[in-house]
């Protein structure tokens, strides 16, 4: 691929560019929004304008809702060898473009599983979707070369090509992302209108729930509207399992003994599940979940502590696999929680008490 036109230059579309850019692809960046292509320009994602003759690539990384109509506009002009799209919805835009008798031969629906809460070419960066799965959809009708072209686009972005059926996506996606966003958002609305004293006990573990819930709303009603009826169907499933807990937690209220026994049971038996079923999310750079020891390492809030701690750990021939931090409620202080191996664990407690760190047992 030598040329590539990125058409929506918005975290994603921008993010792509410069990617491509890094490796020597000459990118073309267009907007409906041209401020916004100027910005993705002046970022260094290209340069902004249609091409004069056609490129390898077309990019469309347009709402759900728009996707067909831009790449049906942009495939009648001819701008390009081949044409892909990156929203988060499959089947839709790809039976839109049926509906419309155009040739799909040169079109695959793709979709780069990676993101950030912030959205807009100042959110970019070209190692977005590092590690990332990049889900494609081909069909019979695809054209090689336009697969090519699209594993040559992945392969720039150094994510990991997964290849699926729209409409089975459509279900995966509504899973793993679509209806989590919407239980994160309905947990974080809990707080809103919450009494002061009680948002200032949030710890981590409520900062993990609600992170997704900064997402640009208007992006999301996008993405919802293309894909409402999996999501959908999820959350039913959800519902009912939240009338179960309702019902379990009641019970333990009961004078009853047994009705306390059974609530519970019920209880546990959904916590259970949550454990079988967390044990199933993919651990580092996608491979199998991996039991990691948790050194915590308590610091002040000072420029540098960060640095040191990695510093120190590197020292000691110690590869931090993650890392956590805590901040401590109305202090200037926090709590890092650094992930190693097992056997790493102790090697790394003495190294870091050794160079004058607080380690919380």
């Amino acid at each position: 691929m030598r040329s590539a036109l990125v058409i929506g230059t918005g975290l994603i579309g921008t993010s792509a560019a410069l990617a491509l850019v890094r490796r020597g692809v000459t990118v073309h960046l267009t907007d409906h929004d041209p401020q916004q292509a100027r910005t993705a320009a002046a970022l260094g994602a290209g340069t902004e304008g249609a091409p004069d003759t056609p490129v390898d690539l077309a990019i469309v990384a347009a709402p759900p809702a728009h996707v067909a109509g831009v790449l049906a506009d942009a495939m009648r002009r001819g701008v390009a060898r081949g044409y892909l799209d990156v929203a988060s919805v499959k089947g839709g835009p790809r039976r839109e473009l049926q509906s419309l008798g155009l040739d799909l031969s040169g079109y695959i629906g793709t979709h780069p599983m990676s993101g950030r809460e912030r959205s807009g070419p100042l959110a970019a960066t070209a190692d977005l979707f590092e590690g990332r799965p990049w889900v494609l959809t081909p069909t019979r009708d695809t054209d090689t070369e336009v697969l090519n072209l699209a594993l040559e686009l992945v392969s720039h972005c150094r994510a990991v090509p997964v290849v699926m059926d729209a409409e089975a996506h459509d279900r995966a996606v509504a899973l793993v992302s679509h209806m989590p966003h919407l239980v994160s958002s309905m947990v974080a609305a809990r707080l809103e209108h919450a009494e002061e004293s009680a948002v200032r006990l949030c710890g981590q573990g409520i900062r993990d729930v609600t992170r997704i819930a900064a997402s640009d709303p208007r992006m999301w009603i996008d993405i919802l509207s293309a894909n409402p009826g999996p999501v959908a169907d999820l959350l039913s499933d959800v519902a009912a399992d939240l009338d179960e807990a309702v019902r379990a937690l009641r019970a333990l209220q009961s004078a009853d003994e047994s009705e306390r026994r059974e609530g519970g049971a019920g209880i546990e038996d959904m916590l259970r599940r949550g454990n079988a079923g967390q044990v199933r999310v993919p651990g580092k750079h996608g491979s199998a979940p991996r039991a990691y020891e948790v050194v915590a390492v308590l610091i002040d809030d000072q420029p540098g502590q960060l640095a040191r701690i990695f510093a120190d750990a590197g020292m000691a021939g110690i590869n931090v696999e993650d890392v956590r931090i805590e901040h401590a409620t109305g202090q200037q202080a926090g709590l890092v929680q650094l992930m190693v191996e097992p056997k790493a664990a102790p090697v790394l407690t003495a190294a870091l008490r050794e160079r004058g760190w607080a380690i919380r047992q």
